[in-house]
């Protein structure tokens, strides 16, 4: 893959308009702003990252986990350009080339959008209608393509479908994104066919094409034979985004836990430090207390900065490293994967430990529970309605969903799907809102 033809600022749907110039802004910084500005990202800041949303203690979620990533792409982008440029190809020098911190900065901030509510347990909770639940009825009635979609549902794919797709009353091209930022976002490059055990996948049927043009265009390796499903290589710039994802989640969580006393001060300290050798830890240490900074939380903060900056030199390190791997598509896991053993040690520790004392805590536990009965209850009744829409009560649901949703086209498929877009666009709280109103556990005040 060339670099030259991987970084297009041509946008999904206004092709035709390629040539025009509006501003000063660049195409990618528009992509930015546009996100930035966009319904879907506010609600992100009611969907849970881990935790259960706030009470008293603020603790991350999607939309603050989003915004940290964005943050550390932008570095993991400006970073890379600047390496590449000056160690190896310095013809890229006053090219596209040096705004992939802005294109990676901005597919971070896309990278979750897709998420439904409740996190993992939402998709578990999609997922499993279709394969153990109600939903298996419906395997009969619809394309084996479109089935392999929603038994597999993934983030992922959904959140290139939101940016893509052209919603009723909506324009063509959805968000009418650039080329590069797209491609920058989908982790999982095949169709849900081709998914195998991961049950991952990047784009559903219905957008099949839009990330077919965006790849052909750019010269993206395809992998697959014609006639076969198709399955490409990643975009170079998805390596960056998911480093950036696997930086922020995996040490702000640890922040987190501390916060919320699940994990001790001292066990934090440790996990933390051991990122680094003996002699940068003791001047961790000694700034730590140069600064006199007495709050266990300050001291957490600082150590995790140390750490965040850290493995996004650690990552810079292996995508320069390995990029011809990366360009000719051949480059095996994550940039994670390849940083030096020590930090990857301690990474693994935290993964290992996050498992273990965070994701199975019980606040989390109790949210992923309740997560899934709601999504499960709003799956089943909405896809209920829409199989039997001349129903009194079936109305009634399909009334409440937005405009923007084709809920009453003469096509099953387009009618399932867009009961799965609505109720992975809720936040949590409105999730749990539909769930109480639909089971009539509450009524509005009168």
């Amino acid at each position: 893959m060339d670099w030259k033809q991987l970084i297009s600022n041509k946008r999904l749907g206004q092709e035709h308009r390629h040539t025009e110039r509006h501003d000063d802004r660049t195409e990618f910084k528009r992509d930015y702003d546009r996100l930035i500005f966009s319904a879907p990202f506010r609600r992100l800041q009611n969907k849970t990252q881990v935790f259960p949303l706030p009470g008293s203690v603020f603790v991350h979620n999607r939309l603050t986990h989003s915004l940290e990533v964005s943050s550390v792409g932008m570095s993991l982008g400006n970073d890379v350009s600047q390496r590449i440029i000056n160690e190896k190809r310095p013809e890229l020098h006053g090219t596209m080339f040096e705004q992939i911190g802005q294109i990676v900065s901005t597919a971070c901030l896309a990278h979750d959008l897709g998420n439904p509510p409740f996190g993992h347990s939402g998709e578990k909770a999609i997922q499993t209608f279709f394969t153990e639940g109600a939903g298996k009825e419906l395997k009969p009635s619809v394309s084996s393509a479109f089935w392999d979609d929603i038994t597999h549902f993934e983030g992922n794919a959904n959140a290139f479908r939101l940016l893509t797709h052209q919603f009723k009353g909506r324009r063509a091209g959805g968000f009418v994104m650039t080329y590069s930022t797209l491609a920058s976002i989908v982790k999982y490059p095949y169709a849900s066919s081709v998914s195998g055990k991961k049950k991952k996948f990047g784009f559903f049927q219905s957008e099949q094409e839009y990330f077919q043009r965006i790849a052909d265009e750019m010269g993206i390796i395809c992998k697959s034979e014609p006639g076969e499903p198709l399955r490409y290589a990643r975009h170079p710039l998805v390596y960056l985004v998911e480093a950036a994802d696997d930086i922020c989640y995996e040490i702000m969580d640890l922040e987190d836990a501390h916060k919320l006393k699940i994990l001790s001060y001292d066990e934090t300290e440790s996990l933390l430090l051991g990122f680094f050798d003996e002699d940068i830890q003791q001047k961790i240490l000694r700034r730590i207390h140069d600064e006199e900074l007495e709050d266990p939380n300050e001291k957490v903060v600082y150590m995790r900065a140390c750490v965040i900056g850290k493995l996004e030199n650690e990552c810079v390190n292996a995508f320069v490293e390995h990029e011809d791997e990366i360009l000719n598509g051949t480059f095996e896991g994550s940039l994670i994967d390849h940083i030096s053993p020590l930090q990857h040690d301690a990474y693994e520790r935290c993964a290992k430990l996050s498992v273990q004392r965070i994701y199975r805590s019980r606040p989390v536990l109790d949210v992923e529970l309740s997560g899934y009965k709601i999504m499960a209850t709003l799956m089943e009744q909405m896809t209920e309605a829409v199989m039997h829409p001349e129903r009194y009560y079936s109305q009634q649901l399909i009334d409440r969903v937005s405009s923007q949703y084709d809920i009453n086209a003469d096509n099953l498929e387009t009618r399932i799907m867009a009961v799965i877009d609505y109720i992975a666009g809720m936040t949590d709280v409105y999730a749990l809102d539909v769930y109480q109103k639909i089971n009539g556990i509450s009524l509005p005040i009168v």
